[in-house]
């Protein structure tokens, strides 16, 4: 990865608490972080497909809860792969797994986390995302275009650092 560039994650969670402490703790790692109490309004949710280009990704990790209202964080993914979405680092998080959804994420590519889960273990996971994002890796501005997406929404806190 370039010198200086930061990754960015979406992070979804309806848990107020654990979105905001899991932000924090990215942003102080140095990431742009986007997070959504609903992963319905979620830019990527809306737009019908991928709008990144060949060498794009619209954001470089997904950190998502299994159990949120309006949609879970399975149907999310499931959405996204039939997207085409470019978004290969993809996280789901539950209090209650099932034998089912646990296998259903790991089809889907995603690495899995029990909550409570040890910070180091999630933190030793990004060293390894960090380590195996491309230096060539360009992000879509999907923020900074016009089109459908939520804009200072109740229910989506945009955090921009920089």
């Amino acid at each position: 990865m370039k010198p200086g560039t930061k990754l960015r994650i979406i992070l979804l969670d309806d848990n107020e608490v654990i979105r905001s402490v899991l932000s924090k703790i990215l942003v102080y790692r140095g990431y742009e972080v986007f997070t959504f109490s609903d992963p319905s309004i979620c830019p990527l949710q809306i737009t019908p497909e991928c709008r990144c280009n060949a060498n794009q990704t619209c954001t470089d990790i997904i950190v998502s809860d299994l159990d949120m209202p309006n949609m879970t964080g399975l149907s999310f993914i499931e959405n996204q792969k039939k997207k085409n979405c470019k978004c290969q680092h993809v996280v789901l998080m539950s209090g209650g797994w099932t034998d089912h959804d646990l296998q259903r994420a790991h089809e889907l590519g995603c690495k899995t986390f029990a909550k409570p889960f040890p910070f180091d273990e999630f933190f030793e996971w990004l060293d390894e995302v960090e380590r195996s994002i491309e230096s060539t890796r360009e992000l879509r501005g999907w923020f900074q275009e016009s089109g459908p997406y939520p804009r200072g929404d109740e229910h989506c806190l945009t955090i921009q650092y920089s």
